[in-house]
């Protein structure tokens, strides 16, 4: 099976950036990240397709931008503009076939996240 792991996450002050990356061994296709914060359910907040296509949540639309290398091994999520919302533990996952969703039940292979805080 695909194995992924997220690195990149940390505490910055809100309004500031973060860059997580994610390297994924084996085949994958469309490749996304989700965030679950304590007490709430694991949400999709961007993935994109091996073609390029994207999709965002709405909460997090012209702040992050996901993006892949040209090896589609790695994948990234450039976050700006962050808010102490987006503090969560970041998960990046991959789907063996080309996923154009943000739920979870489409992604079958999982790193084991990245926390993300946000300090005002």
């Amino acid at each position: 099976q695909v194995h992924l792991v997220e690195s990149g996450g940390g505490v910055v002050q809100a309004g500031g950036s973060l860059r997580l990356s994610c390297t994924a061994s084996g085949n994958t296709y469309s490749m996304g990240w989700f965030r679950q914060a304590p007490e709430k359910e694991r949400e999709g907040v961007a993935a994109i397709t091996r073609s390029g296509s994207t999709l965002y949540a709405d909460s997090v639309k012209g702040r992050f931008t996901i993006s892949r290398d040209n090896g589609w091994n790695t994948q990234y999520l450039q976050m700006s503009s962050l808010k102490p919302e987006d503090t969560a533990l970041y998960y990046c996952a991959a789907a063996r076939f080309s996923a154009y969703s943000l739920k979870p039940a489409d992604f079958g292979d999982w790193g084991q996240g990245t926390q993300v805080t946000v300090s005002s």
